[in-house]
């Protein structure tokens, strides 16, 4: 196996302590949510749970691509380089019919260190492989729903051809030219150990990295029951130890801009708040806007006492790393944040 395997870690490799870099001028992490839709519907996931039934997601299904562009040159006016611009969101990136010229132009302006594209892969053709690279793509990440076609269908309820999703991830491991490939695997997707030794035959030697990640209890409305391997959820997604967050981080290092233009503070699929909307004003002033400093003072008091989403949400207890924990510093930092 070529292969390293990094689960039990981050993915995107050594990260700064957070309460040491703060307040940052240029966030970290810019996620573009592209489009709300996918064609998995994947049981720990809210695309498991029915349309009337979720929260606000966004005014538009899909990103028009002048107001992509607008974001990405509002991008210009940060003092640094964002380090990751990631495609992801509330679905798949891949179905966006404009994904790889939006690779293009990011990497054209020269906004991020690293452009990247968290995907399930199954709608990665040799023809849109060879587009994303010679775009520019400097990461792919590959998220399984199993080892073999009928774990695929249980999983997501999908029929995906098994055969050719791994002859298509081949295809662009063999012509990649400098883009970093990580598939990972959900271990709700995985039979025992016999499956996980497969998951690493077949696909050890056609990525840079691979992981296992941990199914958890992150979205509400999902019936984490069914799918939960860890049934007392003692570890992270990434198999990292669990811990109560008192202080939620993610609002001062990343933000996502939805498909409508809207700017949310955080990971949660239940929004706490809309920091600002990019059709109205640039990426960089609504970073440093009234409402996302305000949004970053509260929680210095404690993620309880921001709003309910804040005080119910369970995503950054599942994906929290060390480095990220803001607790002994909250009082040195509320200085930063004062209206």
């Amino acid at each position: 196996m070529k292969a390293r395997d990094i689960s039990g870690q981050a993915p995107g490799g050594k990260r700064r302590v957070l309460a040491e870099v703060l307040p940052l001028d240029t966030p970290y992490v810019l996620q573009i949510f592209p489009i709300y839709a996918c064609n998995f519907r994947c049981g720990y996931c809210i695309f498991s749970v029915p349309n009337a039934k979720r929260h606000f997601i966004s005014d538009q299904i899909v990103m028009d691509f002048d107001l992509y562009k607008k974001c990405i040159d509002d991008m210009s006016l940060f003092p640094n380089k964002v380090k990751v611009l990631r495609f992801v969101g509330i679905g798949e990136p891949l179905l966006h019919k404009n994904i790889a010229e939006m690779v293009q132009y990011a990497v054209s302006k020269e906004v991020a260190n690293v452009v990247e594209i968290l995907t399930n892969a199954s709608l990665l053709t040799p023809n849109l492989s060879d587009s994303l690279i010679a775009a520019g793509l400097s990461r792919l990440v590959v998220s399984l729903q199993g080892t073999r076609q009928e774990k695929y269908k249980e999983v997501c309820g999908a029929n995906v051809d098994f055969e050719q999703l791994t002859g298509n991830l081949k295809y662009f491991f063999q012509k990649k030219n400098g883009t970093q490939v990580y598939i990972k695997i959900i271990n709700c997707a995985l039979d025992g150990r016999e499956d996980e030794q497969r998951f690493y035959e077949i696909f050890g030697n056609i990525c840079d990295t691979m992981a296992i990640e941990h199914a958890v209890p992150i979205h509400a409305g999902v019936s984490y029951e069914k799918v939960l391997k860890d049934k007392k959820s003692e570890v992270t997604q990434f198999g990292l130890p669990v811990s109560e967050v008192q202080i939620c981080p993610q609002s001062f290092f990343t933000l996502q801009i939805n498909p409508d233009g809207k700017i949310v503070p955080c990971y949660s699929f239940e929004y706490p708040g809309i920091m600002g909307d990019c059709r109205k004003e640039t990426v960089a002033d609504i970073w440093n806007g009234r409402p996302f400093q305000e949004f970053r003072r509260k929680t210095l008091d404690g993620s309880r006492y921001v709003c309910e989403v804040c005080a119910n949400c369970n995503i950054n207890k599942y994906r929290l790393f060390p480095e990220d924990v803001l607790n002994n510093d909250a009082e040195r930092l509320k200085k930063y944040y004062e209206s």
